[in-house]
């Protein structure tokens, strides 16, 4: 047994991020997840730097652990095929908008005839009750309704400006493979399958408005937006007399200790901006500056070593490159390297969690377009015969 999913089979309608983020977790987890493509492929195959065509870096870092078949969904005996794998499947996910899955005639209710106990989850923009339920969803698109280049600039950036990561499709995705885990689970106790959507734009709002909701937790709303200590401008790296250096001096035990290592202990008591929480956050801004001036003062090493030794939250500011040199990701293996069948060496990101049973494991590398669309076809009864005139008519390609 691989995996706590091993022998749950899942069918990947998704492209781009969010959803083929989604799926590789679930694949982690051991699941079979068949990635059906078009003839073009999952864009980000398209997506730079890539030894060869069609096997971007970005597809390679989220899809390993999957198989892949290109089918031609518009066309009836494209469609026939899916529902032919839907049959044994135990999850299918789309993130398309719902109303081309029902144009491509893929609905819940289309789906669910041949197969009443799939859980059927679509990742999309928008909760289908609300007035956006048809509108297009984007990384971008999301974190600027979400309000995020609104808090970058509140927080300091000089214009508004997106998170530097596509951010809003991997924190949803990991919505997507949570809601998939919970969803199997509930089958197990009531067998029974269902319909899940996951929308975007609200699972990212949960993420944020849990601290940035602030004043307005309350009816009738108190004075204040936003997390005050987050969105402080002051919160940031420090620069020191040689470098950078990241501290979280937050509760008053590491205030006390942080005055006692500069040499004014009495500070924390006569200084009315420190001596509470409630005062820090209200002073937060004249609390990191402070802050920041005196970093100045010495050097990135004197501080780390004048807070590890009064137990101070510390860290130095890493560029990628010394993420890739970091002693304790290279003492446990985090990066990977693996041999793929055609790209060669590349590095694979270790899976986080460890499990005493179950583990989770990287069982295949991202596959080629099409390279499985025959043996999976196989699988959902299709004869050789049948699977070469799919193919001649270009209803599949197998790679």
């Amino acid at each position: 047994m691989s995996g706590p999913l091993h022998g749950v089979r899942v069918l990947d309608l998704t492209s781009v991020v969010m959803g083929p983020y989604a799926t590789q977790l679930l694949a982690d987890y051991g699941a079979d997840v068949v990635k059906v493509e078009t003839r073009d492929g999952d864009v980000m195959r398209h997506a730079g730097p890539m030894r060869h065509p069609g096997m971007g870096h970005v597809f390679l870092s989220t899809n390993r652990n999957k198989r892949s078949i290109v089918l031609d969904l518009k066309q009836a005996s494209g469609r026939e095929a899916v529902l032919a794998l839907a049959r044994d499947a135990d999850v299918l996910i789309y993130n398309i908008r719902p109303q081309a899955m029902a144009r491509l005639q893929l609905s819940y209710e289309a789906v669910c005839e041949v197969n009443p106990r799939i859980i059927y989850v679509g990742a999309f923009g928008f909760s289908q009750d609300g007035p956006y339920a048809a509108m297009p969803a984007y990384d971008d698109l999301i974190q600027a309704r979400a309000g995020v280049p609104w808090l970058m600039q509140q927080s300091g950036a000089e214009v508004p400006r997106y998170v530097p990561s596509t951010y809003v499709d991997r924190t949803v995705g990991l919505h997507v493979a949570h809601a998939v885990s919970a969803a199997l689970f509930a089958r197990e106790k009531s067998g029974r399958g269902q319909r899940v959507d996951v929308p975007m734009f609200e699972s990212m709002l949960q993420t944020l408005l849990g601290e940035h909701l602030a004043g307005r937790s309350f009816v009738p709303a108190l004075p204040g937006e936003g997390y005050a200590r987050v969105l402080s401008t002051e919160r940031r790296p420090y620069k020191t007399r040689d470098g950078w250096v990241c501290v979280l001096v937050y509760n008053d035990k590491q205030w006390r200790g942080f005055f006692t290592l500069i040499g004014q202990p009495e500070m924390f008591n006569t200084d009315a901006r420190f001596s509470t929480q409630t005062a820090r956050i209200e002073n937060i801004d004249a609390v990191y500056a402070w802050l920041s001036a005196q970093m100045a003062t010495r050097s990135t090493e004197e501080w780390l070593s004048g807070f590890a030794l009064h137990d101070i939250p510390a860290a130095p500011m890493n560029s990628l490159a010394d993420v890739f040199n970091d002693p304790h990701l290279n003492a446990i293996n985090f990066f990977a390297q693996t041999e793929h069948p055609t790209e060669g060496r590349i590095t694979s990101l270790k899976i986080p969690s460890t499990w005493s049973g179950t583990a989770p494991e990287q069982r295949l590398p991202a596959p080629n377009l099409g390279q499985h669309t025959r043996e999976i076809l196989r699988e959902a009864g299709y004869t050789d015969d049948a699977i070469d005139a799919l193919v001649a008519a270009g209803v599949a390609f197998a790679g």
